[in-house]
């Protein structure tokens, strides 16, 4: 006989012992830089944040899947088979899901524009806000010097991130252990190094040029895994975030507002009485 939790998700143990609580609402939700297949994606994290949440429109802003690390080595926990499900049951069940491959999962670029399972699959497109912002949605890859001048370059860089995220688990396991809160090495060296302080400068500066070419307010995209809204040049510059490190993403209120909201936030209002809205994220520290 199958254990019980083999029947029953989160949702339903929590409906079958009276605590089901309504999800927490945007307008629209955009996550990026998942990266399905790999041993540092955090899926069981996202799942519960996907099933926390509901929204009218779901971005999926590249790698969701990534295809570079799968060529390598298999790796597919049940947790990233859940993830899917969950997005393609709130496609299902009307959420406006919108993917946007990046560079991780570029061989999907070859269905740009088609329809698959209620998953609209673009390139990129513009996003217009409740409040009339017009935002362009990107992963932002090709903006990316790296990617675009020196594919090989990133293949070696996508490995040292692998091993560093390898680092940090064994690092972190040690510091769970003696009740020190998690670090994570990649986002200290980004900080701290003046070419990887100049790589996400001019990376930011470049997207934001784009939206300003287009004439258009802002833009959101992913791809460096750090998450950050800010404005430059009068344009608004959005970053998602990642689900392997910083657990973020970008949310849209009814009012058109634009904010950074981690896991832990979501979490930590999933456990209070106060789901009524994005409204309740204003008196949590950010």
């Amino acid at each position: 006989m199958k254990p019980r939790d083999q029947f029953l998700d989160d949702d339903g143990v929590e409906a079958a012992l009276g605590m089901k609580r309504d999800p927490l609402r945007f307008r629209t939700i955009w996550i990026s830089d998942v990266h399905l297949g790999t041993t540092g994606c955090q899926a069981q994290r996202l799942l519960e944040f996907l099933r926390a949440t509901e929204s009218e429109t779901l971005y999926l802003v590249g790698d969701i899947i990534d295809g570079w690390q799968l060529k390598r080595r298999w790796y597919w926990e049940q947790s990233h088979n859940n993830v899917v499900q969950t997005v393609l049951k709130k496609a299902k069940k009307g959420t406006n899901v919108i993917f946007v491959p990046g560079n991780h999962d570029e061989v999907i670029r070859q269905f740009i524009d088609l329809d698959f399972g209620g998953i609209k699959i673009r390139d990129e497109l513009i996003h217009t806000t409740a409040n009339g912002k017009r935002m362009l949605v990107i992963h932002g890859d090709r903006f990316d010097g790296v990617i675009a001048c020196a594919k090989w370059l990133a293949y070696v860089g996508d490995n040292l991130y692998t091993m560093i995220l390898k680092f940090n688990q064994w690092f972190n396991s040690w510091r769970a252990r003696a009740g020190l809160p998690y670090w994570s090495l990649s986002q200290y060296l980004k900080g701290k190094v003046k070419n990887a302080v100049n790589y996400i400068t001019s990376f930011e500066d470049a997207l934001a040029a784009e939206a300003a070419k287009k004439g258009l307010d802002g833009v959101i995209c992913g791809h460096i895994h750090k998450p950050e809204i800010r404005d430059i040049n009068g344009i608004k510059y959005c970053n998602d975030g990642d689900w392997v490190e910083s657990l973020s993403a970008l949310v849209e209120d009814a009012s058109g507002e634009l904010r950074l909201v981690t896991w832990g936030e979501i979490m930590q209002l999933k456990k209070s009485s106060k789901l009524a809205g994005v409204e309740d994220l204003c008196a949590l520290p950010s």
